[in-house]
């Protein structure tokens, strides 16, 4: 096929991945929504509406039953599928699933309304929809005359040429018994016929991991005749050939599909990198760099006693330089301005994480709290001039805190320029074994008999995938053989596996980043979807990485329990009594902390509470600050799938003999000479 679509229900969560994928494989990508639509209803309404002349709404709400052929989801949305022609109507799209999902939502159903659906229309082709459609809706209640009125309401909105009436064909009544219809309206009003698939899986094979998602998603089991599931059959991606071979009568309805795919031609703009980064808000006659220039040195007056060395500002002046080259001053700026406002209004904030710490301009303007030359940290590892990226500042907050910075953020840059960012969860190795153990009636022990009988979780905590277990050229195959011999010895448990392997790594819900929050100098509905969620909180509908790569900035705001016990603890000490406590100006040489840190007593140290790192000191009786640095940057996946932090450990304690790489073996002969 030369074109592949997307129409997600009520969001466009695959939108660029789809894509972005297909214009990698040379295949034309539309991009669309089949979206919620209020029942002729305002979006901020949240009556239910119910079209049948037969139902009595003052029944007794326990008892009453609604006709399966009335409006959709209990009386709250009907059907309606778009596309974007154009980058407007991508654009357009984009916009009326964000008005949808802020203002339209009633429980899990993001709905549109006649007004954002007009507001929205340029350079979008829409259809009637599937069979919750309203067109399809008022026919089954037997309503033509409202049917055709609201096909004709349709075509004003989206226009004569933009406007399709569509046909399905699952084997299901509700398709066929409107089809008559639907063709007499179609002829009524001149509109096309549009021939489509309901697809809710690539292949005819994966019918049986859809149900088993279906089961996971409903709390169900599959032997449950009554559960839900989708009568009718077919809701694969069908070929051209299975298409014609359906609509043979109706040759003109295929013929159209490769219209539509014609017509669309979008593009998601793959800005550079921080394209629209937040403007920070400068002084009458400065701009971000002079600004920039001017914190950086007056951080380093401050922070030298008004005496830097020239080490430092020679180091300074470099990063300034990189940094200026690489137009993130305005990046800094912001990010100095939360961190200062945080700590002047009484919000706990960490040291510095990560790279950032390297940066001799971040100790400067207030970022961190490390001297990066007194600890020998590297600024390229941050920034580098030959290898473009954002800047990646984590930023430790008190989780009460966090939150009044965030709202501090959003308030001075924006609320529709500032939003958390999605995350989606999959559906793991024990989990896919556990779920599918449930939805086939198993008791759970036979689920965890499963689980415990794969081979423990590598380095990192990823366990083995399911078909890496009886995948002989996989990395940790022979790891797996207890588990393959169960496969092979229990019939439950195999039966389970094969079900297991259809739902692993399936997307199984939508959650909340637990620090990435967006931010942009446009508002985020320019360049992505947005969608609030239960508890008020509002994301991005697209992950991090993907609106990083359309040009908006991802700032990590993390919440550390760790600096609200620091916190606690400061306040205590002095209302005891005793001096207050500058917790950033704490001696890193003091004996007993190391002979703390040696024993392993470390439960509630930020990082170093774990069973394995508590057994790594006391294997490696740290006695500077080097040592707690080079012990935490090794317990890490990469280094102790090398042994390397166990390796580092006894040779610092002369119980292994230290041997330098071949590539060093001459210099340090010579060095042991001098």
């Amino acid at each position: 096929m030369p074109a592949v679509g997307i129409t997600d229900h009520g969001n466009m969560h695959g939108a660029y991945e789809m894509w972005s994928t297909a214009v990698k494989a040379d295949v034309k990508p539309i991009i669309g929504i089949e979206a919620y639509v209020t029942p002729e209803t305002a979006r901020q309404d949240p009556t239910r509406v119910s079209w049948d002349t037969n139902w009595d709404p003052n029944l007794d709400e326990k008892h009453r039953r609604r006709n399966p052929d009335d409006v959709s989801g209990g009386g709250w949305y009907t059907h309606l599928t778009m596309w974007a022609e154009t980058d407007e109507g991508l654009s357009n799209l984009i916009k009326a699933s964000s008005i949808a999902n802020l203002e339209g939502r009633v429980a899990k159903y993001p709905r549109m309304d006649k007004d954002a659906l007009s507001t929205y229309s340029k350079g979008v082709i829409a259809s009637s929809g599937c069979p919750s459609g309203i067109i399809q809706t008022r026919l089954r209640l037997g309503q033509f005359d409202e049917a055709l009125r609201a096909a004709g309401e349709l075509q004003d909105i989206f226009g004569r040429d933009n406007f399709f009436i569509e046909l399905m064909d699952h084997g299901l009544k509700i398709e066929t018994q409107v089809t008559n219809d639907l063709l007499t309206i179609a002829k009524k009003l001149d509109a096309p016929l549009l021939a489509t698939n309901d697809s809710h899986y690539v292949h005819e094979a994966d019918r049986d991991a859809q149900d088993a998602m279906l089961c996971i998603n409903s709390g169900d089991t599959l032997d449950n005749p009554d559960r839900f599931k989708f009568d009718g059959s077919g809701y694969y991606i069908k070929s051209a050939e299975e298409m014609r071979d359906l609509f043979q009568d109706l040759p003109q309805a295929c013929d159209n599909t490769l219209e539509i795919a014609e017509r669309c031609n979008v593009m998601f703009d793959d800005n550079e990198d921080g394209a629209f980064m937040p403007q920070f808000v400068c002084p009458e006659g400065w701009d971000e760099t002079s600004l920039f220039l001017k914190k950086v040195e007056e951080g380093l007056e401050q922070r030298y006693d008004g005496n830097p060395p020239i080490e430092v500002l020679k180091q300074a002046d470099y990063e300034c330089g990189v940094i200026c080259q690489m137009q993130f001053c305005g990046y800094f700026l912001v990010v100095a301005d939360y961190i200062n406002w945080a700590k002047n209004h009484g919000v706990m904030v960490g040291p510095g994480r990560g790279s950032a710490a390297g940066a001799m301009v971040a100790y400067a303007m207030g970022i961190t709290e490390l001297d990066p030359l007194k600890h020998g940290l590297i600024f390229e590892r941050f920034l580098n001039p030959e290898r473009v990226s954002l800047p990646d500042i984590d930023v430790d907050f008190d989780p009460v805190g966090r939150a009044r910075v965030l709202k501090y953020v959003a308030d001075k840059y924006g609320h529709d320029k500032v939003a958390q960012c999605v995350i989606y969860g999959t559906i793991k190795t024990k989990q896919a074994l556990k779920d599918s153990a449930r939805i086939m009636g198993y008791d759970f022990s036979v689920g965890d008999a499963a689980t415990k009988a794969l081979p423990p979780a590598a380095t990192g905590g990823k366990d083995i995938g399911l078909h890496d277990i009886f995948n002989p050229k996989a990395k940790r195959y022979a790891e797996a053989r207890e588990y393959r011999e169960l496969y092979d010895s229990n019939p439950d448990i195999r039966r389970i596996t094969e079900k297991a392997k259809g739902i692993e790594d399936l997307i199984r819900q939508t959650g909340v980043h637990a620090c990435a929050t967006i931010m942009g100098s446009v508002p985020i509905t320019d360049v992505s979807p947005l969608l609030e969620r239960k508890d008020g909180t509002i994301t991005t509908t697209f992950e991090y990485h993907t609106c990083e790569t359309l040009g908006l900035v991802k700032m990590d705001f993390l919440g550390l329990s760790n600096l609200t016990t620091i916190r606690d603890t400061i306040r205590n000490i002095t209302a005891n009594g005793k001096p207050a406590i500058d917790y950033t100006k704490i001696p890193l040489d003091d004996k007993p902390t190391y002979d703390l840190l040696s024993r392993g007593d470390t439960l509630g140290v930020f990082q170093l509470d774990s069973d394995g790192i508590r057994s790594l000191l006391k294997t490696m009786r740290p006695t500077c600050f080097n040592d707690v640095s080079a012990l935490i940057a090794l317990y890490r996946p990469g280094p102790m799938g090398m042994k390397s932090h166990i390796m580092y450990a006894r040779r610092k304690n002369g119980l292994e003999s230290v041997k330098p790489h071949p590539s060093r073996a001459g210099r340090a002969a010579q060095a042991g000479a001098r």
